[in-house]
Order: structure tokens, then sequence, then C-alpha cells
């Protein structure tokens, strides 16, 4: 067989058409992006042998560490294999989390081979705390090696990886949980239908999403998982969250087909534990419905920010998690929790409604409770009590009820006290986490519109390599209107920000209209602009308008553009697992 040189530790019968090899059988393609091309479109998919020559070709023009330990070094320490102990003697290290080696179409002696090359791992590594997807990857590369001291050679390089902003494999638990963190970030905002089934039917949303890892490397069938691998090698750890978000909104259509599409009662949501099983279950048996090439296809048809974008987000959720001294494994606490029904008391909102909003913020304040910090009922109809008892807080969430009983707010990703800035000019600041609602006469969020439709503004990073080209949409040609003010520039240091995703200095934006998040001075406070505003309140906090505006595309957000103000909640976040403030 021509594979054998990299099929020594494949079970051939397991392997189906792919044991078959056909297509092209060598590559010269240098540049990146072709190679990209190459990679999505299953260029050497269907030759074993190629698509081993091109996994070393890959591995090995990764920048790493001057020392990074190699085949010999394995040879060196393990030896001869012939003989050495099974797996139950061989145990994984505790940092795979319990994650099992998947078959993988393996050969049932090579899961020895796997539990050999990842102890040798731990032993080169000792850095690694938490890695669940060593197990799978190990298995993967394993197919396509001459020999276990090359598969650990090839960990090695993934493992050891230096270039900067380049991420290939989590070593450790603050790593791990803030990318569970950013998918629950990114699924809440590219595929939200999706995300409001799980909230719908998960107690926990939190512990669901994080398996999100696993569904790729553990549960997905071979044929799926090696073509995900392809893509991987080429453009790094984004690939992996594309696909995921693809396993979510193929779950969503098959429950959808199934007719799931009725949403539980919240006494009746499933344990957790069960959302996570039918999930892993789908993607287990996903062969019999859709094919590697129709999965990567949903994956990258997401019209996702850019690499930079999701960097900044998975370091502000990094941030978090140690701003609350979550850096090692612990039990973490039930989202849910974090708001009590029998505490929490609001004159605008129940607690189950309260609950749904907490489903639509970032994922980084899921260990947060809601902390009134200002309200009209107690604190009086004055604007600059209202400041007074915010400033300070960031993000904030805005709920209003009004004289007809519509009841509506926004999540403000920025402190108040930022429009001191401009002076008592009225400056737009915040950022595209920012986002509108209603809850009443029916319940509907309206985020940034350059997330629902990303043709508005392109990356200032120059086309990015891993995502397609995508041209500017056309500058907007209208005049400014008295909703047109200044937008206030954030300070130049985004380090010192709560909520670097998605602000708008990172954006080529072809209006200053799609980016009035929030404004205020001694006068009104103003959420959303450009041809209108989302909602103004006036001075006394007594009287406010609503309407379409171009940041939001929202419609406007009461039954009536003109209300009455009945009351008006200011809402801090509150960590707690720490002490008052």
């Amino acid at each position: 067989m021509a594979e054998e040189d990299y099929g020594c530790f494949v079970d051939w019968t397991q392997m189906g058409d792919l044991a078959n090899s056909s297509g092209p059988s060598k590559l010269d393609v240098k540049d990146p992006v072709e190679l990209k091309k190459l990679a999505r479109q299953g260029h050497w998919a269907k030759n074993h042998k190629l698509r081993a020559q091109v996994y070393q070709q890959l591995i090995k023009a990764i920048p790493c560490r001057t020392v990074t330990p190699d085949a010999e070094v394995y040879r060196d320490l393990m030896g001869d294999s012939t003989g050495k102990k099974a797996s139950s003697v061989i145990p994984l290290p505790d940092f795979v989390d319990g994650s099992a080696v998947p078959h993988y179409c393996l050969k049932a002696d090579a899961v020895t081979t796997v539990h050999r090359v990842i102890s040798c791992l731990a032993g080169q590594f000792p850095d690694i705390s938490h890695c669940p997807a060593l197990p799978a990857i190990t298995a993967l590369l394993l197919h396509f090696s001459a020999d276990e001291a090359q598969c650990f050679e090839n960990i090695s390089r993934l493992l050891a990886c230096n270039e900067p902003g380049r991420r290939l494999v989590d070593q450790t638990f603050l790593a791990y949980e803030s990318s569970c963190m950013t998918f629950g970030d990114l699924a809440n905002k590219y595929c939200p239908a999706a995300h409001k089934l799980i909230v719908a039917t998960a107690q926990d949303v939190v512990e669901v999403y994080s398996g999100w890892q696993r569904w790729v490397l553990g549960d997905l069938p071979f044929s799926h998982v090696a073509r995900v691998l392809d893509v991987f090698l080429v453009e790094g750890y984004k690939v992996l969250y594309r696909v995921a978000l693809a396993l979510l909104k193929f779950y969503r259509k098959q429950k959808a087909g199934a007719g799931a599409g009725a949403q539980p009662s919240e006494g009746q949501k499933q344990d957790s534990a069960e959302v996570k099983a039918e999930i892993q279950a789908f993607v287990k048996a996903i062969g019999s419905s859709i094919t590697p090439d129709k999965l990567l296809e949903k994956a990258f048809s997401i019209r996702l920010f850019s690499r930079k974008e999701i960097t900044l987000l998975q370091l502000a959720n990094e941030k978090s998690l140690q701003q609350k001294g979550i850096t090692v494994k612990q039990k973490r606490r039930n989202v849910q929790l974090a708001l009590n029904p029998d505490t929490f008391s609001s004159e605008v909102v129940s607690a189950k409604e309260m609950r749904d909003i907490w489903s639509w913020i970032p994922e980084r304040f899921a260990l947060c409770e809601p902390q009134l910090l200002f309200t009209t009922s107690t604190h009086g109809c004055s604007l600059n009590r209202f400041y007074a008892h915010v400033e300070g807080y960031e993000p904030t969430l805005l709920l209003i009820r009004t004289c007809e009983a519509d009841v509506c707010g926004a999540f403000l990703s920025t402190d108040w006290e930022e429009r001191k800035r401009g002076g008592n000019k009225l400056s737009f600041f915040g950022t595209g986490e920012c986002f509108v609602f209603r809850l009443k006469p029916e319940m509907e969020r309206y985020e940034w519109v350059v997330i629902r439709h990303p043709e508005l503004a392109s990356s200032i990073k120059a086309q990015s390599s891993e995502d397609p080209a995508e041209d500017e949409a056309p500058a907007d040609g209208q005049s400014s209107d008295y909703n047109s003010l200044p937008v206030e520039r954030p300070a130049a240091d985004p380090s010192n920000r709560l909520s670097p995703f998605l602000s708008a200095r990172h954006f080529h934006l072809n209006s200053r209209n799609t980016s009035m998040f929030m404004a205020g001075n001694i006068d009104s406070i103003i959420v959303g602009g450009g041809e209108g505003n989302a909602l103004y309140i006036d001075g006394e906090l007594n009287h406010g308008r609503t309407a379409r505006c171009t940041t939001f595309d929202n419609p406007p957000l009461c039954s009536t553009e003109s209300f009455q103000v009945a009351l008006l909640e200011v809402w801090g976040f509150q960590d707690a697992m720490a002490s008052d403030r």
C-alpha cells in the first residue's frame, strides 16, 4: 500500500472510501492564500499519504521555542515501543480532564501509543495544566505519522508555538475557560436562534457551551474532523470556533425538524448534562446527514469578525476570570443562580425577564449578579442623581417602564463618566457590545448593526489572511442631522478598557452614524444615533422618545414614539464571588 509509511497505526477496514487514495499525489504550493484555498477545498483530503506529507510540511513551518523536544528526544526517553506497558498502566495525566482517546479508525493497540505519547509530553511540558483537547489531537496526528516519535514531535511543535498572536492549543484552565466564554459570546451574536434554543431548554447555558471544543475534537467522526484539521493547520484556532458554531446551527435545525420548537417553561428546563449529551450524540451521528464539505461550507458562511477582534474578546474574558480569581479548575457557579428569584426585586421586570436579559449579555459577566444602582422611585427624577449613582460602574443595564406599560431598555458597555471627556458637548462613546431591547409588548433585542451587516465595516487590519475579502459598502452620502453628533474618541490604550471587543476604532466605518452607542450631558441621555435615537430621555427623567436609529437598526421600542417614563432603573454587575463594593 502506497500509504504504508504514514498508515501503520490505521485500521484500514474502518476507513471506508478514505482507504482508496485518489486525487493529486503531491503539493508544491507555498503561497499562504493559495494554500488556504486548497485546504478549504479538500485538495489533499482523498490521498492519505499526501495529507500526511502536507501536515508534516505545515507543522514544521510553525515558529517554536528554541528548545522544543523532537523525535530523537522521544526515542531517547521511551526507546522501542515493543513490550511497553498497556495504556491501563500508563494513565492519562490529570490535565486532560477526563477526556478519553477517540478511536478515529486507529488500530486497537494505537490507543496505547497515544497514552505513551501524551505521557511523554506531560514530562516535557510541565507548564501544561489543562488541555482536554490533547488526546483527540494526538490520535488525529498519529494517523498521519510514520512512527510515534514523529507524532510526539508534531504535537510538541503545536504546543511550543511562539508566534505572536497565533493560538493553536489551550494549555491552561484560564485559556480553556475563557475560550468557552468566548464561544458563548459568539453563539449569542452569530447563532441567535440556536442560542435562544439552548437558553430555553438548558438550566445552565455556560455548562452546555463548556463542551464546545469536545464537539469538534472528540465527537466528530474521523472523516469530518480530518477535514477540520486540514484547515486548522493552515488558518488556526478560529476554525474551531467556526465549526462549533456550524454544529450548533445544524443541531438547532435538527431539533426544529423533529418538532421540538416549543420552548419549555422555566420549571421544565432540562438538566444541562442532558442537553450536552444530546448535542454530543447529534455530533457523533452527523455523518448520516451532513457531509464534511457541507459542514465546512456552513462554518465558513458565518460572517465572523477578524481574528484580532476575537483575540480582544478572548483577552477580555481572561482578564475577567483573573479578576475573579478563576485561574485553575473549580466547580463553576451555575449562571442561573447569579440571579436569585427569592431576593431579586425590580419594579420594572420580573426575575424571569431579568434572566432572559442575562442570557444576552457578554459571557464574562456570567458570574455577576444584578446590583440596583439607581431607581427613580427611590432616588427621584434627577439626571444629576442618575449620574452620581451610576458613574464608576461598567457595564450597566438601563430599564424603562412607560406609563403605557411598555418595557424597554439597553445594555451599555461603558462607564457613563466617559461622557465628561467631551465637556458638556454631547458626544457618543461606548462599544459595539451595546444593544437595545424591548420586553413588552414582545421581547426582542437589537444589536449593533455591524454585527448583522459586516459589510458596513472592514477591519483596520488589511484584509485578514483568514477571512474572505469583503467589499466595502459605499459611504453614507446623507447629510448630518441633529443626531449626527461628534463621536468622542476613546482612550488610545485598549488594555484599560473593560469592553475592548467591537470597539469602533478597530473598524473602517463608512458612516459615523453606525457607531453612535451612548451619549449624555446635563440635559439628556441618548442611546443609539443616526437618523433618530433608539432612546432619548430628558433631563428630568420624565419624558422620552424612541425611533429607528442607524446604529442598532431598530424599530421604535415602545408602542408610541413619545412616551412618559413611569419608572427608570439602572443595574450594575456585581461580582458574585467577591464582597460588595
